[in-house]
């Protein structure tokens, strides 16, 4: 059984309903994502960094749209006692961590990796139980200087998209790529599962995504969610924090700048990092790649820079832009393979990124595919 799927019919049947607003629609989704009930447990992922893509007696599986993430699992009377709970998209060092309520440690054990990215662990579950479960990979607490990388808009060029990831895995530093929008060409079911299907079999390190304008071009929008995961969200690693804003619409839905402005409080003494697909400001100026409204783009670019935001990054043009928002160093990285900018000279494309807690943003350096 796939899971949450009539979850999912049922939520996006209401909100096509009630004549929302797309971009609230697909923020009332976000709220939904990492909940599910099945199988005898009930199972809710803090702040929905993960997916749950299968639950069924006795199996569990995820799919991480972060670092780390934690999930609160109540355990009914008629449940399985061994579980096997399977992370995809995850990274390649990370480790489970299961306790009940009161902290006593569950058995569990680690089974070998048939791909860099797929972790599976065994786990014993005691019926009328409650229990967490934290995957994280060791450091995910530390402070130390990392490397992140950024890429959006791969869109009709899913199928050379292993070239990209064979360049990446020269890198062994980068631990997770952080990808601004736009995966495939129309966002339906197939050409999702195809993406994840190849970036599992191509890359060695976990994508963290938030959707572009090309993933609501389906009539069934809560694909996304259902197989990615939440289109705004934020998260910490390494003492910096991560926070991915769902512009697709060329606009943020008041419910997800209500939900940004905690993260940008929540960031305001460390390291902060914003990416979303659409600018909120074009570069250029003569395309209209950015916000529909210049007051709302001008409104967001002062509040991030009031907030002490030290980089942001961007899709949706398909070209390479280093410039400032307000004194914010940005980037524009859409160089996924999608259908170029005509004479500018620049092919598919990534960032390498690296940041710190303590000295935000070290470097962002352009690296070419082609």
């Amino acid at each position: 059984m796939r899971v949450g799927a009539k979850g999912w019919v049922l939520a996006s049947l209401v909100v096509a309903g009630c004549g929302m607003r797309p971009s609230e629609n697909r923020a009332i989704v976000d709220s939904k994502v990492g909940q599910a009930q099945q199988g005898g447990l009930t199972v809710a992922v803090a702040d929905g960094l993960a997916s749950v893509r299968e639950l069924a007696p006795g199996s569990l599986v995820f799919w991480g749209n972060a670092p780390a993430f934690s999930t609160r699992i109540e355990v009914g009377a008629d449940a399985p006692s061994s579980w096997m709970v399977t992370v995809r998209n995850a990274m390649p060092d990370a480790v489970l961590v299961a306790e009940e309520e009161g902290g006593a440690a569950l058995t569990l054990e680690a089974l070998p990796q048939a791909l860099p990215t797929v972790k599976v662990w065994r786990v014993a579950l005691r019926s009328g139980s409650t229990v967490r479960l934290s995957v994280a990979p060791p450091d995910a607490e530390t402070r130390e200087p990392f490397r992140f990388l950024s890429l959006a808009d791969v869109q009709e060029a899913l199928p050379r998209v292993g070239d990209i990831y064979e360049r990446m895995r020269r890198d062994d530093s980068a631990r997770f790529i952080l990808f601004a929008g736009d995966l495939t060409e129309s966002g339906t079911r197939d050409e999702l599962l195809e993406f994840q299907e190849r970036l599992e079999a191509g890359s060695r390190i976990p994508l963290y995504a938030t959707l572009g304008n090309h993933e609501t071009f389906t009539r069934d929008a809560a694909e996304y969610h259902a197989l990615v995961g939440r289109g705004s969200q934020s998260f910490v690693f390494k003492g910096v924090r991560f926070t991915v804003l769902d512009s697709s619409n060329g606009t943020l839905d008041p419910w997800v700048e209500e939900q940004l402005d905690g993260w940008l409080e929540s960031g305001r003494q460390g390291t902060h990092v914003v990416s979303m697909h659409v600018p909120p400001q074009d570069p250029v100026g003569l395309r209209g790649g950015g916000f529909a409204n210049r007051g709302e783009a001008a409104g967001l670019v002062g509040k991030m820079a009031r907030a002490g935001v030290d980089l942001t990054l961007y899709g949706h043009i398909h070209s390479y832009y280093s410039f400032t928002n307000a004194g914010i160093p940005a980037f524009i990285a859409g160089g996924g393979g999608a259908l170029p900018e005509t004479f500018d000279g620049v092919g598919r494309h990534y960032l390498a990124v690296d940041v710190s807690a303590d000295d935000g943003l070290q470097q962002a350096a352009l690296v070419r595919v082609d």
